[in-house]
């Protein structure tokens, strides 16, 4: 069975299939990347738990900046964020994003 979480013409922020929720990307606000970043991983929380899923059961995650030297910042918030001993396999690269001031994107895969 697949269950679709907040679904518009457009896509589903959270898809859940056989104990695996797929999360749309997810964006943050502020001006900076650490701001954006910590924005970012806030609304992921907030989809994890609405999937019944957590940061211990990531699976994986994709992250894209807008700008690769913003990397070091980006992995300031994201290591205090992620729980020891649950990193998910991770990917970052570079992207135009879609929005001029957007830095950064998180798109996440849980299990729950």
């Amino acid at each position: 069975m697949i269950e679709r979480f907040e679904t518009s013409q457009r896509m589903s922020k959270i898809v859940k299939h056989n104990g695996v929720a797929y999360l749309c990307g997810q964006v943050g606000d502020g001006e900076t990347v650490a701001e954006q970043t910590r924005d970012c991983l806030s609304r992921v929380d907030a989809l994890l738990e609405k999937a019944g899923s957590s940061r211990e059961k990531m699976l994986q995650v994709v992250i894209w900046l807008a700008d690769m030297s913003d990397f070091a910042e980006m992995n300031a918030v994201w290591d205090t964020w992620v729980p020891e001993g649950h990193a998910p396999a991770r990917a970052c690269g570079e992207a135009k994003l879609a929005r001029a001031e957007l830095k950064v994107e998180v798109i996440v895969t849980a299990a729950y």
